[in-house]
């Protein structure tokens, strides 16, 4: 498959998805809750909704798998070795206290490995997509483009971790390190800012599910960096348990 020429269509699915998610964003929204406790608005559900039907009109059969329609038995899924892995909005915590630093995240997986990766940061204006084996791209929120790339990072590591999942387990990781800087950031922007160069290692110690890791795993790999398990092995796709292990996403030096 020649992922570069689905890429302008699922740019404009992701863009189109961005701004009616903005639009609710902007309002006096109300906030329900999942069986897992976990927040929901209508933005989930609209954003969904607009990038299902738009990867469905895109044809070539590819299943989709999201996470706000989450349906197909393993039965099924077990059969896919190609599919579209969708978070309508990754960091829904941070819509919700709006601090902008929510995402919209569209991959494609292949064989348990992303190949192609959309995210937004509607609130930002920012644009992440990366292509295996083609590179990584940002729109920022000027609109100008340009390819990204992971660095060599300083002596004091840039560590990303998150505001709402900040655990001791993390801490301890962190502190092992040696001379660090924290940058936190919120939702597969923590991929993103590595794969920019702006940040050099994210350990995540906790829960995390495919639709979360897939869109900003696929960018961080396409600008040079990796993901891998604490083990050391590779993060990979279309499990029976859509739960992830234990990761460490970085750049050049881990």
């Amino acid at each position: 498959m020649h992922y570069a020429s689905l890429l302008p269509d699922v740019l404009t699915i992701a863009d189109a998805a961005s701004q009616k998610v903005l639009k609710i964003y902007r309002t006096d929204f109300k906030v329900e809750f999942k069986e897992d406790n976990s927040p929901l608005t209508a933005a989930d559900i609209a954003a969904d909704n607009v990038i299902t039907e738009g990867l469905q009109q895109l044809g070539h059969d590819i299943p989709i798998l999201s996470e706000e329609s989450v349906d197909a038995p393993w039965s099924e899924r077990r059969h896919w070795h190609r599919f579209w892995l969708v978070d309508p909005i990754d960091g829904t915590k941070d819509f919700t206290r709006r601090t902008g630093e929510f995402t919209v995240n569209i991959a494609l997986i292949e064989h348990g490995v992303p190949t192609l990766g959309v995210v937004t940061a509607p609130a930002l204006g920012e644009v992440f997509w990366g292509i295996a084996g083609e590179g990584a791209y940002k729109r920022d929120s000027e609109g100008r483009e340009h390819r990204i790339s992971v660095v060599v990072p300083p002596a004091s590591k840039r560590v990303v971790a998150s505001k709402n999942h900040l655990n001791q387990e993390t801490r301890d990781f962190i502190e092992a390190l040696g001379p660090h800087e924290l940058v936190q950031a919120g939702s597969s922007l923590k991929f993103c800012r590595i794969a920019e160069g702006k940040a050099d290692i994210y350990p995540r110690i906790g829960p995390t599910c495919e639709w979360d890791t897939g869109a900003g795993h696929a960018v961080l790999s396409a600008a040079g960096g990796k993901v891998q398990t604490m083990e050391g092995g590779p993060l990979v796709y279309g499990k029976e348990n859509v739960f992830n292990p234990n990761f460490i996403a970085s750049g050049k030096w881990y």
